[in-house]
């Protein structure tokens, strides 16, 4: 019986390099020494004692997870997987390998015809048998979801209705390969026991809470990964070994398993354990880690935070540019070292306040590995991370881990991309990685255990609507469930969402204990620092009020024309004056109006990705901090000039918006500490206009009537920044204030039943609570399905299914000169065939919404079509697909003219319109 053990493959394949295979066992070993090595060194202590809930001591939970990571493949040894053709259909390679279980005495399998092999893949088949053995669901549902997605309920059934798939024969009386098959998995089973030091099944578990489970799953699935990684490849195209299959020839016995985990993980594991340092005085976490004293608020906060026996959940509430990154980062390492975390997520709005971000983070990440002279890795997670020059410049861990001494540094891991990613230790990305972890879909297991061993940052969560909002509290809630360590940073939070947040997180298993005199859920002080320490409410409002700064606000609703009248009028003796509006169209409508001799910038999300980046690094060149301010200068743009840049206008147009935005926006007026010699007498106080056309299709279309009409009504002729904030977010966001607002029930009426039907579109897709009874069975039912997809439409897919928008189109643009296939880049008119792949992949541009919202698939063919097929085999071009321009740089699409302008970005008309 060992000798057909031992002949049992796990992987084959064949190439121009000879057959190869791995034998079961090696396999099911190599998963066992890398779920354990991970177990010990890899996930941290806090996401242990989580895990430990349901066992008696952390002995008897090693000794499970090594039970798992052995037989999770049980179910390979079985005829209908022994059977399965190699993936190139290499005839001899599977001949060779069935007759190695023939001569050990399995009768007839090579003539055995299965019609219903696939109703047993392996890992339902493991389940079964596991089940079969006594195994409780709790067990059975770990084992059948390992690659990814379990079943709704048990599967013993599977081997009653599909017998030969497990048996070879429908019957066991009189069944010789019957009773071979079931002795085969028996022992395996038992081998299973022994290997994680069991006695007997009776030891094992038989209730496995919901988020244990799927922690438990996302270790196994990521045991799994790597004990299947044959090589490692970095960026410079250098190859290491890990767990590579051997040559046919070679047998069981001639492999030492031990050695080969031994070689593998030393060349896998790169980097250090974060164990965070216990600072005295929180003047010295400042001056070491930015050379400068805190602010009074961010003492109090971080003296608050640390005084804190178990902060689970900080919420920051301080205005824009008072220091809540620092504060953040400070608290990531006193909540990590509270809560035994050793890792950090920071999740933005955009790929390009993420960017941002990642400087500042890779920066204090930097100055801990050199305080410390140990490497940790980083990842940038959205689609555009191969772009951030800051981020491909830094080592791999590899080269690193060469070197014979390292005074520290931050470093890329290659082994984690794609959906691995989250699996590293430091991490900045885009909201949607966390979204996500409230959407039903493949691999969400190691989602959620990429997150559980993190402190989780998330900044600017006023900016979530309600759909997004939805998935935002249920990864609260399953992060609670976790007992993850969360920052929450905002400057204009109103307090129903503070209040959302705060019971989300903690399943309204709260004390209400308030260090403040005011009940915290309606505590409206600024800054205001919330604190959960381990279900008990506190916080901390006592702040020296600050005397800020005044701006005035005024309101107009003129024509377009007669706006950039007002706007030339209002610089004419010098000025930078800002002109934001809600949409792209509009923003493109009013720059065409200024005339030529007024020096303007553009700026919007329908510009070329390099183009986009020039001309922030022009606007930050020219009125960022210490920037050379020019004598006049206009600039219009989207929402994109509230989000990142640090800028500094002289008087700042904007569109009615909600008020935290448009308090985003005013946070634009008069940044910087300027000189008042260098702005124009007449622009010396800050000047708030607003454009208040409420009732204009673009401002209804992006944002809720009710909210603007609040807003409108609200805001006053003079605000203090930052003393007006939180009272103004809350005036708007109140439902107590409703009443004071006249003639505004039917837009109330149409904002509420929006709302509903946010909220019932983003559940149809979205899991559970945690349920501490439940197996998890069925976590995953009825999901969305994106595995099929490239790794870039499955981004453009996910994002759109968290975000409540309609899939969009990232297009490459090029222009062609000639029908005999001549084309340039549309930026620089440079021939394709001067330029690396890398520069045509920068060339992209995403296509408005309203252009792919019918048809999108007919969209892509047609583009797939007119895209050069070399594409398909270039690292960088791999997936991407081309809008040709004529050589005015005009094209026509679904219905639409496109015109791309390098001062205006992509302009678009419908052929239909009479305009």
């Amino acid at each position: 019986m060992n000798k057909i053990i031992e002949n049992l493959w796990a992987k084959k394949r064949s190439d121009e390099n000879g057959q190869f295979w791995l034998p079961l066992l090696i396999h099911l070993k190599d998963t066992k020494n890398v779920i354990n090595f991970l177990y010990n060194h890899w996930i941290s202590e806090g996401q242990k004692e989580i895990l430990i809930s349901d066992f008696d001591s952390k002995e008897d939970l090693q000794k499970f997870i090594k039970f798992i990571g052995f037989v999770h493949d049980i179910g390979k040894a079985t005829p209908a997987f022994q059977t399965k053709k190699s993936y190139n259909c290499d005839k001899d390679l599977d001949d060779i390998l069935i007759e190695k279980i023939i001569r050990e005495g399995v009768e007839g399998i090579s003539e055995l015809k299965l019609s219903d092999a696939n109703k047993s893949p392996h890992n339902i088949a493991g389940e079964a048998l596991l089940e079969e053995f006594g195994c409780s669901e709790y067990i059975g549902a770990i084992i059948g979801g390992h690659h990814g997605k379990t079943t709704d309920d048990r599967q013993d059934l599977n081997i009653r209705y599909y017998t030969k798939n497990y048996r070879q024969d429908e019957k066991r009386k009189g069944s010789k390969n019957y009773n071979i098959w079931l002795k085969i998995q028996t022992k395996l089973f038992e081998l299973a026991l022994r290997e994680a030091g069991y006695e007997s099944k009776e030891e094992l578990p038989n209730v496995i809470e919901q988020p244990q489970a799927v922690l438990l799953e996302g270790l196994l699935i990521m045991a799994d990964w790597l004990a299947s990684s044959e090589t490692i490849q970095e960026d410079d195209g250098e190859i290491y070994p890990l767990f590579p299959l051997v040559d046919i020839n070679v047998t069981y016995e001639d492999i030492d398993s031990d050695e080969r985990f031994r070689n593998a993980i030393n060349i896998w594991y790169r980097e250090e354990v974060w164990n965070p340092e216990n600072y005295y005085k929180i003047e010295d976490v400042y001056k070491k880690r930015w050379g400068y004293v805190p602010y009074d608020v961010q003492k109090i906060m971080s003296e608050a935070i640390e005084k804190s026996k178990h902060p689970n959940l900080v919420i920051i509430e301080n205005t824009m540019g008072g220091g809540k990154t620092e504060t953040a980062l400070v608290a990531a390492e006193q909540l990590a070292r509270k809560n035994k975390r050793n890792g950090v997520f920071w999740g933005l709005p955009t790929q390009v306040t993420a960017n941002a971000m990642f400087s500042r983070v890779n920066s204090w990440l930097e100055n801990i590995s050199k305080e410390k002279q140990e490497n940790f890795s980083i990842d940038l997670l959205h689609g555009k991370a191969k772009f951030n020059e800051e981020y491909r410049n830094l080592p791999q861990a590899s080269e690193i881990m060469d070197e014979e001494e390292s005074d520290g540094a931050v470093t890329v891991n290659s082994w984690f991309s794609g959906k691995k990613s989250i699996l590293t230790k430091f991490t900045v990305g885009t909201i949607d990685n966390l979204l996500l972890m409230g959407l039903k879909q493949k691999h969400l297991f190691l989602r959620h255990f990429g997150f559980a061993d993190k402190v989780v940052i998330l900044d600017e969560v006023h900016a979530y609507d309600t759909y997004m909002s939805s998935y935002f509290f249920k990864a609260l809630e399953w992060l609670g469930a976790y007992k993850v360590p969360v920052v929450i940073l905002s400057a204009t939070l109103p307090v129903e969402k503070r209040e959302k947040i705060v019971r989300s997180y903690t399943n309204n298993e709260i004390e209400e204990k308030n260090v403040v005199p005011n009940k915290w859920q309606k505590n409206k002080n600024y800054p205001l620092l919330t604190i959960v320490d381990k279900g008990e409410i506190k916080q901390i409002d006592k702040f020296k009020k600050e005397k800020g700064y005044d701006i005035e606000v005024k309101r107009i609703n003129i024509e377009d024309d007669a706006i950039i009248e007002k706007v030339i009028d209002d610089i004419n003796t010098g000025g930078i004056a800002g002109i934001i509006v809600n949409t792209v169209k509009r923003a493109q409508k009013l720059a065409q109006l200024v005339p030529d001799d007024i020096p303007s910038i553009v700026l919007h999300s329908s510009f070329l990705a390099p183009e986009r980046v020039r001309l922030e690094k022009e606007l930050q060149k020219k009125i960022g901090k210490n920037g050379e301010r020019p004598e006049k200068l206009v600039v219009i743009g989207t929402q994109v000039l509230e989000q990142s840049l640090d800028i500094d206008f002289d008087i700042l147009y904007s569109d009615i918006a909600p008020i935290d935005l448009l308090l985003q926006r005013a946070g634009r007026l008069h940044r910087h500490k300027i000189n008042n010699k260098y702005r124009p007498d007449k622009l010396i106080i800050p000047q708030l206009i607003v454009m208040e056309n409420i009732d204009g299709d673009s401002n209804e279309y992006i944002y809720s009537k009710y909210i603007l009409m609040k807003t409108d009504y609200f805001l006053s002729d003079r605000i203090n920044i930052p003393n007006d904030i939180s009272p103004l977010v809350q005036k708007v966001y109140s439902l107590e204030t409703d009443k004071l607002v006249p003639n505004f029930d039917e837009s109330k009426k149409e904002f509420e039943e929006m709302n509903k039907k946010s909220i019932g579109r983003a559940e149809v897709f979205q899991i559970n609570e945690p349920d501490f009874d439940a197996s998890i069975h069925s976590w995953l039912s009825r999901s969305i399905n994106l595995s099929n997809d490239s790794e870039l439409r499955y981004e453009q897919k996910a994002k759109a299914a968290v975000r409540d928008i309609s899939e969009t189109i990232e297009v490459i643009l090029l222009k062609k000169m000639s029908e005999e296939g001549e084309y340039r880049l549309v930026e620089n008119n440079k021939r394709i065939e001067e330029v690396d792949s890398e520069e045509i992949a920068k060339q992209t541009l995403r296509l408005p919404e309203m252009i792919t919202n019918y048809g999108i698939e007919k969209i892509i063919a047609t583009l797939e079509g007119e895209t050069p097929s070399s594409w398909q085999k270039d690292p960088w071009l791999k997936n991407e697909i081309s809008l040709i321009l004529d050589k005015e740089n005009e094209a026509s699409l679904n219905g639409w003219n496109l015109k791309y302008s390098k001062k205006y970005g992509l302009l678009k008309e419908r052929k239909d319109s009479n305009e």
